[in-house]
């Protein structure tokens, strides 16, 4: 496992490509009492401590929602749309969000484990606060996304693109990058970067001084320089 740090020093920084983030707008909302249901339309509604655990939204649309302090365990949302909406406080193991398309969405303090999102697309997705632990995003598409201050234990982002990615003041640990695409993606500000497999994909990120130091054996090792004293 590689590990690096945030570096101290904000001087000389490398301009990249700057992320458009997520600004989400709600209106008025109305409360939904109903469950969730497969190929769904869901418009201007408000999920407040909901439990939906097992229900199906499988290929569901939700525009300009809100799910707040809901429960997702094993909840099946793959192939599901979400624009313009805010997801609030979930929290569930095993959601499953294969496959799904998230646009213009804010993932706002969540405590997640498991969550599916392989071969999903993210364009303009905002993820603050929150834990999420064994992320699955492998063959995803990331577009104009932010990692904000959240923890993300062990994320799958193998054979993923990433594009305008930028990973502020968070924690990453045992991070799978494996066969990933970078471009313009900002790691220089995570506060713990851990990194299990996939050094080599980095191509495409900008790292700091200190976290380029630390990773400098694994580098060198992947370019098959040996260093000795």
């Amino acid at each position: 496992m590689v590990t690096g740090r945030a570096s101290g020093g904000g001087g000389g920084r490398k301009k990249i490509a700057a992320v458009r983030r997520a600004e989400v707008r709600l209106p008025p909302l109305e409360a939904y009492e109903g469950g969730l249901e497969p190929d769904g339309d869901y418009d201007g509604v408000a999920f407040e401590g909901r439990d939906l655990s097992g229900q199906s939204g499988s290929g569901a649309r939700f525009l300009e929602c809100a799910l707040r302090e809901c429960a997702l365990d094993e909840t099946r949302l793959n192939r599901a749309r979400l624009l313009d909406s805010v997801l609030n406080g979930v929290r569930g193991v095993g959601t499953d969000l294969a496959e799904a398309s998230l646009r213009d969405v804010e993932i706002v303090d969540a405590r997640l484990g498991g969550t599916q999102l392989h071969g999903a697309v993210l364009e303009r997705v905002l993820v603050r606060g929150g834990k999420i632990d064994f992320l699955n995003l492998r063959t995803a598409r990331l577009k104009d996304v932010v990692f904000e201050e959240c923890v993300l234990d062990e994320p799958d982002f193998a054979g993923a693109v990433l594009e305008r990615v930028d990973f502020r003041g968070c924690v990453l640990k045992g991070a799978d990058f494996g066969g990933a695409r970078m471009k313009d993606v900002d790691l220089r500000t995570v506060e713990r970067l851990e990194i299990a497999r996939g050094v080599d994909a980095l191509a495409g990120a900008v790292i700091s001084t200190a976290q380029l130091l630390d990773l400098a054996p694994v580098f060198a090792a992947q370019l098959g320089v040996r260093v000795e004293d």
